[in-house]
Formats: C-alpha cells, structure tokens, sequence
C-alpha cells in the first residue's frame, strides 16, 4: 500500500524528484515569456512604437486589470471544485496551454488599424490574454500548495519555480531587442509579432511538460463540504493571508513599476540611443540582463538559506535592502552605467530570493486556513495570491503611465526637464519606496517557521486519523 502524504512527510521522505522541481519551474518560464515581457515592454510597445496614447492606457489597463483580479477568485473557487483523474490544478495546465500561447502572440499582431480601431483591438486581445493566463496560472500557482504536505518541500519546489521564472526573466531581458532588430529590422512592429510567436510557441510546450511531470498530493479533509461564500469569509478570516496579500501587491507593483519605466528611462534620461555596446547588445538590454542574472543567483541561492532561517524575517530583510538600492538610483548619475549595474545587480539579487519566499508563504497559509476552519481551499487561497499579483499590476501598470501623462511625455522626442524627472522617479524612489513598505509588511505575517512547523505536525496527525477512521 502507498503510504498517505501525511505518513510521508512524518517520515521525512518529502523531497520531489529532480525531474518533478525542473518539470514543475518550467510552468512559471513560460508565464514570463509573457509576464516578463509585459512588465518591461508593453507599455513601451503600446506607447512607443504601435502609437496608442499614454492617456488610453490609464483607462484601459486598470478595467482590464481589475476585472482579471475578480475573476482570479473564481477560478480559484471552480479549480477547488474540479475533479479528474488528473487532479484539481493539472488538468489545466492541459487544457489552457494552446489558448494561452494565441492569446499573447495576439497582443502583438499589430494590425493595421487606425487609432480607434488599435484601442479597440488592444481592450479585446490584452483582455483574452488575461482572461487566459487566470485560467491557467491560478491551477499552476495553486499546484505549489499540494505537490507536497511538507512546508520545506514546498519552498524548495518555489525556489525551482523561480529559478524557472527569472531564467525566462533573463531570456526577456537579453533576446527580446535583439530578436526584434534581428526579425524586423527597422520594423519594431514586424519585430515584435516574430518575436511574441516564437515566445507563444515555447510557452505551450513548456506548460504541456509541466503537466505531464508532477503530481498532486494534498488532498481536502475526507467529507469537505463545498460553500462558497463560507470559503470567502473564511479566507477573509485569515489574518496570515490578509498580510500576505498586501505585501504581495506591493511586490508586483515595484516590479511593474521599476520594469516597466526601465527603457523609457534610458532611452530618454540615460540617452542611450540604441546602438552596440557589448556583444551587440545597447545599455538598456545589459542592464535588464544583467538584472534578471541577479534575481537568477539571488534565487538559487536561497535553498541551502531557506531551511536554516525563518522565511518571514529573511524576506523583509531582503525586501529591504532592495528597496534601499532602488532609491539610491536617484543619487546616481544618468552617464554613471557601471555604478547602475553594480547596483541593480545587487537589487535584484536581493528581490529573487523573496518572490520565491513569498510564494512559498501561500502553501504555510493554506495550511494554516485547514488548520482553524477545518476546511483546506488551496485553489482560492492561490487565486487570491494572482488577485494580489493582478491588483500589484494594476498599481504599478497605473501610475507608469501616469507619470508620463502628468509630467509631459512627448513619444520619440527630446524630453523636458520635467518629463524626465517623471521618467527618473519611476525608475527609482517610487518603487524604492514601495519596497521598503513591502519590508516593513512582511514583518507584521503572524506566521514564523515555529508556528508553522506546529500546524504541519498537527494537520499530518489530523489526515492520518481521518484515514483510519474510513479503512
């Protein structure tokens, strides 16, 4: 006979396979092709080079963005209520896969449209292309939490999941300019469709290996009734969760923010006009490159840390000093290119760690929500975490544009004093500031590894006394 998860984790064999850690990181590589290059393209190719007012955007990203955050939660709520042969949370990285890969390639065909028609096209594809990335992200977020019983199982499978996620991160950073000079030469908008295709493609494959390569293994109490709004409140009734949730909003919004602006911040206070400076690469490709490096090492080097120290403290630390490196920009001089380097590297080293912390947190929630309501929704605690990712978005996706609208952007123009200002403080003391208050939240989460490894011991000895009672 199997043993039960709980016997497992009891017993100390919860470690995965390398095949399932690897199979299972890819799922968030393929999320960045498309995340990562939202983060640090869209508004540039929206803006910059298809021509859509910045103003459109202040309307269209947050509707989009908000109406995606809802619906997250229903998707949370439907994935807890699946049942397949499959699992919960498999079944749609399978089902979503090709849908997910068209919906991005979409946002970048570029149509020749004109500029109602470009608005109009931009609301309907950005809009399937989020509807599409809930419906397959919050199974692939919420499998975290039941691929094993064991809190240290689940950081190390996060520390995979985002080594996969900041090498797709690195992959955005150092190919997509190249890639879209290579393919469309002149044509940014030719450039772009080429790319996105070749990026939609690799996505769908890498989703399909995620599923075919992990399992599931935490199931719900024997006889868990369904209830919605019971679930809801429940999940409102968490106080762990509720911290979470706002650190993982500011989270999302200082990387939105601080990727977002990156290349308008060279391009146009830096001066970097494109041309070769190492390997063929311009100043703005090294430095995202150099950035998404950072986050890679910062995040592989989290395992043999993450057993040893408490998850809570070590991640408002990290988000700390992160935040400290982002406001010191303001101090650094525009032409200064190896101080900015040396500083974002080790920004970012510093960031990587916590987005895999932070994750990793969500299964502790989970865990604790079964716990003291007696009742485990992963799905919905997960959907609530791309909730929060979603809300970040929408916070930082905001106030780029924003800041371009309200300090006097002009596109592909010499900038005055105060467009660049607006452009240098989006790039640094505004998420350097979000940061530093991410910081500060985390060390409010009740939930230490003490506490946590409690509710572990008492949630195995809880499954294994449901099991005998049926047998």
């Amino acid at each position: 006979m199997n043993p039960s998860p709980a016997a497992e984790s009891s017993s100390g064999n919860d470690r995965l396979s390398t095949r399932e850690y690897a199979g299972y990181a890819l799922g968030d590589t393929a999320s960045n092709f498309f995340f990562q290059t939202f983060n640090i393209f869209l508004t540039y190719y929206y803006v910059d080079v298809w021509g859509i007012p910045a103003a459109v955007l202040l309307w269209m990203l947050p509707l989009i963005r908000g109406a995606d955050a809802i619906a997250d939660v229903g998707m949370g709520l439907l994935a807890d209520r699946t049942q397949t042969r499959w699992g919960k949370f498999r079944p749609y990285l399978l089902w979503g896969a090709i849908p997910y890969g068209l919906c991005g390639y979409l946002m970048f065909a570029a149509p020749d449209f004109g500029e109602q028609g470009k608005v109009i096209y931009a609301y309907i594809t950005y809009g399937l292309m989020m509807l599409s990335y809930t419906v397959i992200n919050v199974p692939y977020s919420s499998l975290l939490g039941v691929i094993s019983p064991s809190s240290r199982t689940r950081t190390q499978a996060a520390t995979f999941r985002f080594i996969g996620a900041f090498a797709g991160a690195l992959l955005i950073s150092l190919l997509v300019r190249p890639l879209v000079r290579a393919l469309g030469g002149d044509d940014e908008i030719q450039g772009f469709k080429f790319t996105m295709a070749i990026f939609a493609t690799l996505s769908v494959i890498m989703f399909l290996i995620t599923f075919a390569s992990t399992r599931e293994r935490v199931t719900p109490p024997p006889g868990q009734e369904s209830h919605a709004l019971g679930e809801i409140r429940e999940l409102l009734r968490n106080r762990p969760w509720l911290i979470l949730l706002l650190a993982s909003i500011l989270s999302t919004a200082f990387i939105a923010l601080r990727s977002g602006s990156t290349l308008f911040y060279f391009k146009y206070v830096a001066g970097d006009d494109g041309s070769s400076l190492l390997w063929g690469l311009d100043r703005s490709t090294i430095f995202l490159t150099a950035g998404a490096l950072g986050l890679l090492l910062g995040t592989a080097c989290l395992s043999p840390i993450a057993r040893r120290v408490d998850k809570k403290y070590y991640a408002a630390g990290l988000s700390m000093i992160t935040g400290l490196c982002f406001a010191a920009f303001y101090l650094v001089p525009s032409h200064a290119f190896g101080l900015q380097i040396a500083l974002n590297l080790i920004a970012q080293f510093c960031a990587g760690p916590t987005s895999a912390l932070t994750w990793a947190l969500y299964g502790d929630v989970a865990d604790y929500g079964e716990w003291k309501f007696g009742r485990r929704s992963t799905g919905l605690v997960y959907s609530a975490s791309l909730f929060s990712i979603k809300s970040g978005i929408l916070v930082g996706g905001f106030l780029l544009p924003l800041f371009l609208d309200q300090f006097g952007f002009v596109r592909n123009a010499s900038q005055s004093e105060q467009a660049m200002l607006g452009i240098t403080l989006a790039f640094t003391l505004v998420p350097g500031a979000i940061a530093l208050l991410k910081g500060i939240t985390l060390l409010l989460y009740p939930l230490d590894q003490r506490r946590v490894d409690e509710i572990e011991r008492a949630l195995a000895a809880r499954r294994s006394a449901a099991e005998a009672s049926i047998q």
